[in-house]
């Protein structure tokens, strides 16, 4: 477990200059006649709500965005048809996908060598020195239930084992719908575009010097998420189908995804939550139309992307996310 965690905060990372170096494809397409071009864009609405991927239509004069609405962890028992949002994407012009983070070897290489700030909560330190009495007895419960231990782990490793380990909610899943666009986007050769969200020294940071009691909220959503049980997991995948965009961001499971880190993070969720306004807002002020995957819970929660769309005035099309 020591490693998988190490070597997913080295995958940030790496995926993050993956990601820069992918952005740097491009491609010129003609631009259609205005009605045209808006015949078009209703074509790729309607065909990408039947993908089961929540989607909106945001205009601004002759620009549109197509915001998806993304998860982790679809249950593969959720049948949702992936080949409609991929011909969705196939009719973009440009996709924002995936958040980037400008790292280096020397910031994998750092996190390799502090691994252990990451694994264990301070020495002589106890789970029970954080949480209060109610929710320490009810970790103690999960503990005994699944015989393991967490009372010396820190609360970003056991809040991630309670979630992967005990709840599974990450295991014999589906393709998201960053999947679907990414690999039809590189088959198509459409420009890619990561939103950077810092820079890896500062990530790096942020994980080695932030104290437990940071963590204290990630870990009281991950005990009500492992404590609800898998049925919400297999609901929170039929909701994302179906367009239930609030049953979905109501879900014990979203709820502690988004309090956890990076987006819970009291440092690094404002700097994705920015970087991401910040693209959707650049791609808006470009001709022709561009696909965004983002989370759904940064799109649709509250003061989300979509919220801060509607009070700029701009039209937005799709599923109620209130």
């Amino acid at each position: 477990m020591k490693t998988r965690l190490v070597l997913t905060m080295c995958g940030v990372a790496i995926l993050g200059l993956a990601a820069e170096a992918r952005a740097q494809t491009s491609s010129s397409l003609t631009q259609a006649p205005a009605d045209e071009a808006a015949a078009e864009v209703e074509t790729i609405v309607v065909t990408a709500r039947r993908s089961g991927a929540p989607m909106w239509t945001v205009t601004a004069g002759d620009s549109t965005v197509l915001l998806v609405g993304a998860i982790d962890g679809v249950p593969r028992s959720v049948a949702w048809r992936p080949d409609a949002l991929e011909a969705a994407t196939l009719r973009a012009d440009r996709i924002l996908l995936g958040t980037g983070v400008q790292g280096s070897l020397g910031d994998i290489l750092r996190l390799i060598w502090r691994s252990r700030t990451l694994t264990r909560l301070p020495e002589g330190r106890t789970s029970a020195d954080y949480l209060s009495p109610e929710w320490q007895a009810r970790l103690d419960a999960l503990e005994a239930r699944y015989r393991v231990d967490h009372s010396r782990k820190s609360f970003l490793l056991s809040s991630r084992d309670l979630l992967t380990d005990q709840l599974d909610f990450d295991r014999d899943t589906a393709d998201d719908a960053g999947d679907v666009v990414r690999r039809a986007a590189r088959k198509a050769r459409i420009p890619v575009r990561a939103v950077t969200g810092g820079r890896g020294d500062q990530l790096v940071e942020d994980l080695l010097t932030a104290p437990p009691e940071r963590l204290v909220p990630c870990m009281q959503a991950a005990i009500e998420a492992t404590e609800a049980g898998a049925g919400p997991v297999q609901q929170r995948g039929e909701d994302w189908t179906r367009f239930r965009v609030r049953a979905v961001l109501d879900s014990p499971l979203e709820k502690a995804l988004g309090r956890c880190w990076p987006w819970g993070d009291p440092t690094i969720g404002p700097q994705l939550r920015a970087a991401w306004i910040e693209g959707i807002d650049k791609a808006l002020a470009e001709p022709g139309v561009t696909m965004a995957v983002a989370p759904l819970n940064l799109v649709g929660g509250e003061d989300g992307v979509l919220d801060r769309l509607k009070a700029k005035g701009l039209e937005v099309s799709g599923p109620d996310w209130r």
